[in-house]
């Protein structure tokens, strides 16, 4: 029997080398992203790890135990999946486009690129709509192909 430790997996050479590029492009990066303003950098890392973790965590749990407790049927319940993902999509896209959704950087935005935000809203909303209902589409292909399977042959 030989002990717990005896081989320490290590990847290929090409898997050690593409981890050890990543690092230093992470490392070249933080240097970038601290050098101007490291402590305000800081202070929004921490605020948004606190602000995931005390808030938004908790709001996501309990909607998807919303999700969960009103497909509760045995059957149902792997349906959970079809409105995860695309709530999941949408929620990342808001997280991501917020300030031009919102309308918040409307002035800036708008020196920057001469352009408007008011079209930010109405996409994200069509892009939310078409992930759901793409969701919504391929639940329906499912359950017809579980359909066919269960019917037995009429001949």
């Amino acid at each position: 029997m030989r002990p717990p430790l005896a081989r320490i997996p290590i990847g290929s050479p090409l898997q050690i080398l593409l981890l050890a590029c990543s690092f230093a492009l992470t490392a070249y990066a933080g240097v970038r992203l601290l050098a101007g303003d490291w402590f305000g950098v800081a202070l929004w890392f921490v605020g948004a790890a606190l602000l995931h973790d005390l808030v938004l965590l908790p709001l996501y749990t309990v909607a998807d135990r919303a999700v969960v407790r009103g497909l509760d049927a045995a059957r149902r319940r792997e349906w959970t999946l079809y409105v995860r993902v695309p709530a999941a999509l949408s929620g990342l896209l808001l997280l991501v486009w917020f300030p031009l959704i919102s309308g918040m950087v409307e002035r800036r935005y708008r020196l920057v690129t001469g352009m408007s935000t008011d079209v930010f809203l109405a996409r994200w909303l069509l892009i939310t709509a078409a992930l759901f209902g793409g969701s919504a589409l391929l639940l329906v292909l499912r359950l017809r192909g579980t359909a066919k399977h269960r019917q037995p042959d009429a001949r």
